[in-house]
């Protein structure tokens, strides 16, 4: 297996980015400076719960729509959270519609 320059197998690390959903993304994506499979992974758990923590946010502030979309919005995190996992464990880069469109092109050209 790989070992990313966190000291970590790559298939490790990658679910390790979607553990704390956006805040483990941020870390990895901090620290990991070579391994592009674990950039992306970090990377798409950024952008995809942190979008979603944004979207409930907003919704959470309209009265009867906020209250239909929370519980909506809670499961999709949970079931994606679920998927993203158990796809970085199996060394898979399952890239989302737009969030791990948009997560592979900024992997790439953000450099810390």
């Amino acid at each position: 297996m790989a070992k990313s320059s966190t000291g970590l197998e790559s298939n490790i690390a990658g679910v390790l980015c979607y553990v704390l959903f956006w805040v483990t993304g941020i870390v990895f994506f901090l620290l990991e400076k070579k391994d592009a499979f674990v950039r992306f992974h970090a990377m798409q758990s950024i952008v995809t719960f942190g979008g979603l923590t944004v979207i409930n946010i907003v919704a959470s502030m309209l009265p009867v729509i906020g209250s239909i979309l929370g519980p909506l919005i809670g499961l999709l995190s949970i079931a994606l959270w679920v998927v993203l996992m158990v796809k970085a464990w199996q060394n898979e880069q399952f890239v989302l519609p737009v969030a791990g469109e948009l997560a592979e092109k900024w992997a790439k050209d953000i450099r810390i």
